[in-house]
């Protein structure tokens, strides 16, 4: 059984205790509930031996079918409706050690006996878990006020299931928090910083009863909104700066999917359209250039650039990647035990994993060095050169062709990797992952599609004269199809064919008798096969097959995105025996779980079909997921504790009425818009309560789980370092673009092979917020990940937060944090000169914006005084902590700037409360 809070757990005990013995004593009237009673036992007691991993004697009792089935005895163990003849129950009295289930583990206990007994006696029903069941409309009409809170409180239904529960575990709600630390909170929440000395006294200012509402909308309307929530997602998309794995070498041009993820939020992109885009925006009709960008999500995938790797090997482990962190972050499951065998605990079948898994099978990236597909982003000059060949064909051709020649210039898609090549002749695959062939060398391109296509591409560099190819067709004897001058240089070289129908083997044959033994005449990275350009021999023709060709081997700026195979390059996709990528068994067809809802009648059996099921409304889990996922930003606990989990083994909901409730009107109400959501969420009473806790609540619900007060949590990595940056006047408002490098100490980075270093960003970039600082996998930045940041090298549905001496180090002596209080410590000074006390009333009130109490004045009173003592004596220590040169008043700055390194160290300062 799984609870929300230990105290419940704890107070649950005696009462389930009580219960189940009233039930055993008079006979078990009561309809046992297999979800909340049954299905616990199971899983904590015969699932290890009986379920998706093993079926010991042949009993499993993960699904009904295979329940009510024949064992390895020939005879069912459950018979529904006769416990006296069923082996199962038989075998919980068993005296023999040898008999006795569980076996070689304590017996279970007499009520956890009688539940299934009177379970099996009832039929043996199997329930659905509740996760699984859709969310329907509320059971009645929910008040959209709640009593004791007037339409001006903005209050709303979610209150109404809040204090329901409240009543029913007779706990009182804390009053509305004060304005000031209102505004802090929700300004935190929504943009992930806090709110501006101009904004706080406009908002203190207003008594109007929108007062509040205003200043919500107005921070949804922020840009910095969207860069708030992006750092969220970013850790689900497992977005970095880098490849990953050894080399780990920079991704230059990643950090446009990120801008588009901070653009979606800003616009309030419904997430069902959110969604669909990431997942398949290339299989859109007509797809943008920002809906391909969306695709790089599962671009995110870890690339391996080390010698010696398999490309297939890796391209699977992304693909597997994206099996698991698609089911993660839309449906809340833990898929990736299925890999090698069915769910231990949840209804997912071993082939429902590889039947997922061929949706995602069939898009064209290999992990190539090149990362292909990229989307190649023309300046306005190629805009104009792309636009002068498709008018061509336009003319000359028809408009299928067009489109076919624009998305070819789009992404050079569909191409042949080197890596397909084989049948070494005095040549390799160096470095496993170009061809390089010697003179008189060969190698074979297995089964290319020729089908009558007219020429070949081949992307080559060399730097030798004197060089030709040769192409033979499905022999090395076979019969001439080219023969090709390889000139020095770096490029796309256009090879002409004879049209030739079908698929053939391919021959190339590459001389060049100057070279000495062990030179290669040229190093190949990939092949296309294209058809000429219609109108071939008119006047005007080679101009436009000159342009063509000048586009190929231009060099735009590029990302890389998703591009899903044509038809006659589909890979076939089979099962894994034991999850074992090199042993194939059985193939299958794409397909969703059968204990999920039905695949749309009308959707394709693509990527883009997968992302219609996700967000179709009969989807259980989607709303819930992301619902359960808004409400942990804001509250700092899901309704559902374990995010990743909505399984049998994750926690149940707190208020499940109310997760249902929000997913509805997330789907219905409020059409998928995250914006609309939130407001409802921080429009509520709840969400405004004073985040102070009394000792009556603290014994009875320490981890807040019944709301009876407002949220009270540490900021986030990135909110730590933003706010430390905003409220010393150094952050820069800049948004978009290339990642940027702050202050990271020397010898952090050893890139391998690279040369690659941390070079520090100039001109204000140093202090842009923590969404833009670049992330390496494999050394990722040390402040954001002693504040439980990710390296992102794989999904991160939670953030589980830690308290460690690590981050007071990091906040009291990283000069990120040194800097900015010593420029907190400069506006202290304008505002209070000489008057040390005024200055640290002025620095507390830019940090917490509010007037510090005579307490904590005197403490930070006495830490200047000391510190402006060992300054004076020590004047040399003050010019190397500051970095300025001596002058008459740096001691006294120096001691401000202990003292405003203090004040943002403060718990009050680093929480959200």
């Amino acid at each position: 059984m799984h609870y929300f809070s230990t105290y419940r757990a704890m107070r649950s005990i005696p009462a389930m205790l009580a219960a189940a013995l009233f039930l055993t004593g008079c006979g078990g009237g009561k309809q046992v509930d297999y979800s909340s009673e049954v299905k616990p036992i199971l899983n904590k007691h015969c699932i290890s031996c009986h379920g998706g991993v093993k079926q010991n004697g042949g009993f499993s009792v993960l699904f009904r079918e295979e329940a009510l089935g024949k064992t390895k005895s020939g005879h069912p163990a459950i018979i529904p409706g006769d416990p006296d003849h069923s082996e199962f129950i038989r075998r919980l009295h068993s005296k023999d050690p040898k008999e006795r289930m569980p076996y070689k583990s304590p017996p279970l206990s007499k009520e956890e006996i009688s539940i299934l007994t009177r379970w099996v006696e009832q039929g043996a029903q199997w329930g659905e878990h509740w996760a699984y069941v859709p969310p329907g409309p509320p059971a009645q009409t929910v008040p959209m006020q709640t009593a004791g809170y007037s339409s001006s409180t903005g209050a709303t239904g979610i209150d109404h299931y809040i204090n329901r529960k409240l009543e029913e575990e007779d706990l009182e709600a804390a009053p509305e928090a004060d304005r000031i630390t209102l505004l802090r909170r929700v300004s935190l929440d929504l943009t992930g910083l806090p709110p501006t000395a101009e904004m706080m006294q406009s908002f203190l200012a207003d008594k109007s009863g929108k007062a509040y509402e205003n200043v919500v909308d107005n921070l949804l309307a922020s840009p910095h909104y969207g860069e708030r929530w992006a750092a969220m997602w970013l850790d689900l998309a497992r977005y970095a700066d880098t490849k990953g794995y050894e080399r780990d070498n920079t991704r230059k041009e990643f950090w446009r999917y990120r801008d588009w993820v901070i653009d979606a939020f800003n616009s309030d992109m419904p997430y069902d359209r959110f969604t669909i885009e990431q997942l398949a925006g290339d299989l859109l009709p007509h797809p943008t250039d920002a809906q391909l960008i969306a695709t790089a999500f599962h671009r995110n995938t870890m690339n391996n650039d080390e010698g010696g790797t398999q490309d297939e090997e890796f391209r699977t482990a992304a693909i597997i990647d994206r099996v698991n962190t698609t089911m993660e972050v839309w449906q809340g499951t833990t898929i990736a035990c299925v890999q090698c065998h069915s769910h231990p605990y949840d209804p997912f079948r071993f082939e429902d994993y590889y039947k997922l898994m061929a949706f995602l099978n069939n898009t064209r990236d290999e992990d190539t060095y090149g990362e292909h597909p990229k989307l190649r982003l023309y300046d306005s000059v190629g805009r104009r050169q792309v636009d002068d060949v498709a008018a061509w064909i336009r003319n000359h051709g028809n408009a299928a062709a067009e489109k076919e020649t624009r998305d070819f210039l789009r992404t050079l898609e569909p191409k042949i990797h080197a890596h397909d090549c084989d049948e070494y002749i005095n040549g390799e695959l160096a470095d496993t992952k170009f061809t390089s062939i010697r003179h008189g060398g060969s190698c074979r391109l297995k089964n290319m599609p020729l089908n009558g296509r007219t020429k070949l591409l081949m992307y080559y560099w060399t730097n030798s004269e004197g060089g030709s190819l040769e192409i033979k067709l499905d022999s090395l004897h076979g019969r001439t199809i080219a023969r090709q001058a390889v000139p020095k240089g770096r490029q796309a070289l256009s090879v002409p064919i004879p049209a030739i129908e079908g698929s053939h083997h391919l021959y190339f044959i590459f001389r060049n008798s100057s070279l000495k033994p062990l030179q290669s005449v040229c190093t190949v990275e990939w092949f296309a096969l294209r058809n000429d350009l219609p109108g071939k021999g008119e006047p005007g023709y080679q101009s436009a097959e000159n342009t063509f060709m000048h586009l190929v081997n231009d060099n735009p700026e590029s990302v890389p995105v998703m591009i899903e195979n044509p038809r006659e390059m589909f890979r076939e996709t089979n099962v894994f025996e034991r999850g074992n990528w090199l042993v194939k068994g059985k193939a299958v067809q794409p397909d969703v779980p059968a204990s999920l809802n039905p695949f749309p009648a009308n959707a394709p059996r693509n990527r883009l079909g997968l992302a219609q099921w996700i967000m179709d409304d009969k989807n259980p889990l989607t709303a819930r997921v992301m619902v359960n996922r808004l409400w942990e930003q804001l509250f700092g606990t899901g309704l559902v504790e374990t995010l990743e989990d909505f399984g049998t083994q994750g926690f149940l909901p707190s208020h499940p009425e109310l997760l249902d409730y929000l997913a509805y009107r997330f789907m219905h109400d409020h059409q998928w818009s995250i914006k609309s959501l939130l407001k409802e969420m921080v429009m509520s009473a709840a969400y405004r309560r004073d985040s102070k806790s009394t000792p009556a609540l603290q014994e009875k619900d320490p981890a807040n789980r019944y709301l009876a007060r407002g949220p009270r949590f540490r900021l986030t990595a990135e909110q730590v370092r933003d706010q430390a940056l905003l409220v010393s006047g150094l952050l820069s408002e800049k948004m978009h673009g290339p990642s940027v490098m702050p202050y990271q100490p020397e010898g952090i980075w050893q890139g391998v092979y690279s040369g690659e270093y941390w070079k520090m960003s100039e001109n204000g970039d140093q202090y842009r917020r923590a969404v833009y600082t670049f992330l390496k996998r494999t050394s990722p930045y040390p402040s954001a990940v002693t504040f439980d940041g990710s390296s992102r090298e794989v999904c991160l549905q939670r953030r589980i937060r830690t308290n460690t001496p690590l981050q007071a180090l990091v906040t009291l002596n990283d000069p990120v944090y040194v800097e900015a209080a010593r420029h907190l410590a400069v506006n202290m000074n304008k505002a209070g000169a000489a008057d040390q006390k005024a200055c640290i009333r002025s620095g507390y009130k830019a940090a917490m914006y509010k007037d510090i109490t005579l307490a904590k004045l005197a403490v930070l009173e006495k830490l200047y005084t000391q510190a402006l003592a060992k300054f004076r004596e020590d004047p040399e220590a003050a010019t190397a902590f500051l970095q300025e040169e001596k002058r008459p008043d740096l001691a006294h700055l120096a001691a401000l700037t202990v003292v405003a390194n203090a004040i943002m160290n403060l718990d009050e300062f680093l929480s959200k409360s």
